[in-house]
């Protein structure tokens, strides 16, 4: 059996390079797993972004076959966890980093890293969702959790044209949130309001430094910006309220003060999808399923190929991207 797969190498005079491969079964089987999966389709996240342009230190084994989502069938499992024709989704666990990922036609991978297709999700629908959707989820969840009801005031969206984004904006709107969004593409108003965002801000507001405390705007936030957004975010929101934290697209650093903290009673909650649990996957996915308008799957959505996964990870790290990117990677 051999398979294409989009391969990512490194060496000291060409640096990382890119291209597509003709790999074997006996190639992908070195790497550790117990499940072999043929895949239909994956997606271009932000960290997929990064690995394929190389503008962080992503990849940490060389070569990779990049692409930390992935969703297909069950072949073979060397336990009884899923049987063969089982459609399963992958996301994270260091796929595309440490392991090989899903930006080929087949993967092995751990069954304990799989959860099952939620029924009411096809292949291909899972994929616009993705990583990005999943960490959205979580996010929604833990505020939904938190006990922040949609009559407590508005919350914050911030990269809202992105992928978590546009799919949290999509959720806390089903759910009866009213939504503002933060973004930097502020042309983009008719995209945000078909997603449900009712008001919208730019995003340069929030860039800058700021006083500990500031206006009391959101009852609840989310924020994949990090750095003085996330500060100023803390700043305005509401007394008791919740802000998840799921990104650092400004910067890692938090110049903040704890009066927020202290003072309002401000909860900020870091959310990791990376390595979340099984129930907090399945929970999240179940989430999504459950809420998500079926319309707003077309509206978000843009299909490519392998070939156009580079082209497309520059545009993703020079901002010039919205929505979701899914992967087909049989064509």
């Amino acid at each position: 059996m051999s398979f294409k797969a989009l391969m990512l190498e490194k060496d000291e005079v060409n640096g990382v390079s890119h291209s597509l491969k003709s790999l074997t079964k006996q190639q992908l089987l070195q790497q550790q797993g117990d499940t072999l999966i043929q895949i239909q389709y994956s997606s271009i996240n932000y960290k997929d972004a990064l690995a394929l342009t190389n503008k962080s230190p992503i990849v940490r084994q060389w070569p990779m076959v990049p692409g930390i989502d992935g969703v297909g069938t069950v072949i073979e499992c060397q336990n009884d966890r899923y049987q063969a024709g089982d459609l399963v989704i992958l996301n994270g666990w260091g796929c595309g980093e440490t392991h090989w990922g899903c930006y080929a036609q087949y993967a092995y991978l751990k069954s304990d890293w799989l959860i099952p297709l939620p029924k009411n999700l096809t292949p291909y629908q899972s994929m616009i969702i993705g990583t990005a959707g999943y960490t959205a989820a979580l996010c929604v969840k833990r505020i939904v959790d938190f006990g922040v009801k949609p009559e407590e005031g508005k919350v914050l969206v911030t990269g809202a044209t992105g992928g978590v984004g546009s799919l949290a904006i999509g959720l806390l709107s089903k759910l009866g949130y009213q939504v503002t969004a933060s973004t930097g593409k502020v042309t983009d108003e008719d995209y945000l309001h078909k997603l449900g965002a009712i008001e919208i801000i730019n995003s340069q507001s929030l860039k800058e430094p700021n006083r500990p405390l500031q206006k009391e705007l959101w009852s609840a936030a989310i924020d994949v910006v990090g750095s003085y957004t996330l500060a100023n975010i803390c700043a305005k929101t509401r007394y008791g309220g919740i802000v998840a934290c799921c990104g650092l697209a400004q910067g890692m650093d938090l110049p903040a003060t704890v009066a927020p903290f202290i003072l309002r009673g401000v909860t900020l909650s870091g959310v990791d999808s990376v390595m979340a649990s099984y129930d907090n996957r399945v929970a999240a996915w179940q989430l999504i399923a459950e809420n998500m308008d079926e319309q707003l799957y077309t509206h978000i959505a843009k299909t490519i190929t392998l070939d156009q996964c580079s082209e497309i990870a520059n545009k993703m790290i020079a901002g010039e991207i919205k929505g979701r990117i899914v992967v087909d990677v049989n064509k």
